[in-house]
């Protein structure tokens, strides 16, 4: 089964509106964890807009399963990474006044920076993983880094599927048997939903977690988040 880490960052930004701790993300967590998602994921962004440096340190001794930090790798995020010492690190090409993240690491171009950046989390037993699009290329230039994982962005995915095309699923499903064939850990995440999820299981082998968060969160609006959990669990057995 793939494992559904539940990005919170949707949460933060609700609490941040009214400047209080509603919705408390610690209880929160805890409720996800308990509902029966395998982890949760943050994304802190410099500006921490959303999820806030000392909201990552809290979470650490409250987290029970696996902990995962997105983020872009400037300096002050090494730093807290290293402090915190999550399950996991995906390292995302993001710029500072990014809404989302919108692209993924061009693993040639990039291949010292992020290499030298994996072995400092690496030397601290922090698994890594890389945000990348779905091509076979970038997928063998990550085995260079040193890399755990890699995390496809799969917004091209979920675009494609919405308008009735299922083929949009192919260079996922190709990027998939390439990381399978170099030896890489895969993950996915992006946009992907109750609706579309299901399919991408399906196609896709090898998943071995995707990070769910703006969807997940927008659907639970509707359904409850302990119900949309168990209907995500579900659709990646």
């Amino acid at each position: 089964m793939t494992k559904l880490s539940v990005n919170i960052n949707k949460l933060a930004t609700l609490r941040n509106a009214r400047g209080g701790n509603m919705p408390n993300l610690i209880t929160a967590a805890q409720d996800i964890e308990g509902f029966g998602a395998q982890g949760i994921t943050i994304h802190p962004r410099p500006d921490e807009r959303h999820i806030k440096y000392q909201d990552a340190r809290e979470l650490k001794g409250i987290v029970s399963t696996e902990y995962n930090i997105e983020g872009n790798p400037v300096q002050k995020f090494i730093d807290l990474v290293l402090q915190v010492q999550p399950t996991q690190v995906t390292l995302v090409p993001d710029a500072e006044d990014a809404i989302t993240s919108n692209a993924g690491w061009d693993t040639i171009k990039h291949k010292d920076f992020l290499s030298e950046v994996i072995q400092t989390f690496k030397a601290k037993d922090i698994r890594t993983s890389i945000f990348v699009d779905p091509d076979p290329k970038m997928v063998e230039g990550a085995v260079a880094t040193g890399t755990d994982r890699i995390e496809l962005y799969t917004e091209s995915y979920a675009v494609a599927y919405a308008q009735g095309n299922k083929n949009g699923v192919k260079p996922f499903k190709e990027a998939a048997l390439k990381a399978q064939e170099v030896g890489l850990g895969l993950n996915a995440g992006h946009d992907l939903s109750l609706d579309n999820i299901k399919f991408f299981k399906q196609e896709v082998p090898g998943l071995l977690e995707v990070s769910i968060g703006h969807a997940l969160i927008c659907e639970s609006l509707y359904l409850g988040l302990e119900n949309v959990i168990n209907m995500y669990l579900e659709r990646l057995k």
